[in-house]
């Protein structure tokens, strides 16, 4: 199933988030409301809100309530990223210039407090408290998932449990957080709530491994970002954790001292390591193997259309080039 398919599924729902969207992100004050829609319309797949959308209808949810619960998970996503970008000083995403990299770190960060805030102001309004416990919650993981990267940022010993704390912190949480809160609102059963609870945290852990996986095989066009930013930052990812532990020891000495240091001059001899150690095929197995557990997730969902989109959904998240 190709990804406009998926979003076919649920297309006049999508329609009705973007318009949500766009009116959710007025301002009095005129800056907030330009770097707010220059991050939000940066082209990005939007996820998170398809996964609110696709588990709502599967689970055979009929009101309007799920639009609003889509562009809150947006607009979590969105301030995250405005913040990941000032902390990582990174300048491109999604192919075009970062929000700091335009405006500065300052107005970065404030206005995606103004979307967080945002984000709160409309679970206030959903009135359901379930459904506000789930989000904060994720809120307040994918913090500590934040700080808990940034200790670890520069640092080649990290161990691979560390590493999926990790990923599971910072980026499946909201990913769980999506479908969790999705099937709170369609009222489903306890059962399915936590298989859709778990579909979402190994669609995310699937999709994380993936990316960190292209940030040494792809290319700035494709990818929209430039390769190697990751260890630019020093973020010692599954790639490099599994080279350093398997591959000879003067590839070992260089990844570590890149880490430690993040130079990437030696990008190219290190992206020849990690495919040399069988790295990448052992981070591709760990994301098809998190695709077949949220796959077990989707059984207890009647078939049905939206089933096949969120089936489609989790493999497209695993086999992509960007």
């Amino acid at each position: 199933m190709q990804i406009e398919e998926i979003y076919q599924t649920v297309e006049q729902d999508f329609n009705c988030v973007n318009q949500l969207i766009s009116s959710q992100l007025s301002s009095d004050v005129p800056l907030v409301e330009k770097i707010a829609q220059y991050i939000v319309e940066s082209g990005g797949k939007r996820m998170r809100p398809l996964l609110v959308l696709l588990t709502s209808r599967a689970l055979n949810y009929e009101g309007d309530e799920h639009s609003k619960l889509a562009t809150i998970i947006e607009f979590l996503h969105t301030a995250t990223l405005l913040h990941d970008d000032v902390v990582d000083t990174s300048d491109l995403r999604r192919g075009r210039s970062t929000a700091n990299a335009k405006w500065g770190n300052a107005p970065s960060v404030l206005v995606g407090d103004f979307l967080y805030s945002r984000a709160f102001q409309m679970m206030v309004d959903m009135q359901n408290m379930p459904i506000m416990g789930v989000l904060s919650n994720a809120t307040n993981v994918i913090a500590e998932g934040e700080v808990f990267q940034l200790m670890n940022c520069k640092n080649p010993d990290i161990s691979e449990a560390d590493y999926f704390e990790v990923i599971k912190n910072k980026t499946a949480m909201l990913f769980e957080a999506a479908s969790h809160s999705a099937a709170i609102l369609s009222n489903a059963s306890d059962e399915a709530q936590t298989a859709m609870k778990l579909f979402g945290l190994h669609l995310g852990l699937a999709f994380q491994l993936v990316d960190d996986m292209l940030d040494y095989i792809g290319d700035v066009e494709t990818m929209g970002k430039n390769v190697g930013d990751d260890l630019a930052e020093g973020k010692p990812t599954l790639p490099l954790i599994y080279a350093m532990k398997h591959g000879s020891e003067s590839d070992s000495t260089l990844i570590r001292k890149s880490i430690r240091s993040g130079d990437i001059s030696k990008l190219k001899e290190i992206c020849e390591a990690v495919k040399r150690c069988g790295a990448l095929e052992y981070t591709q197995k760990a994301a098809e193997n998190a695709y077949m557990e949220a796959c077990k997730c989707l059984e207890v969902l009647p078939e049905s259309p939206h089933k096949a989109a969120l089936q489609g959904l989790a493999k497209l998240a695993v086999y992509r080039n960007k």
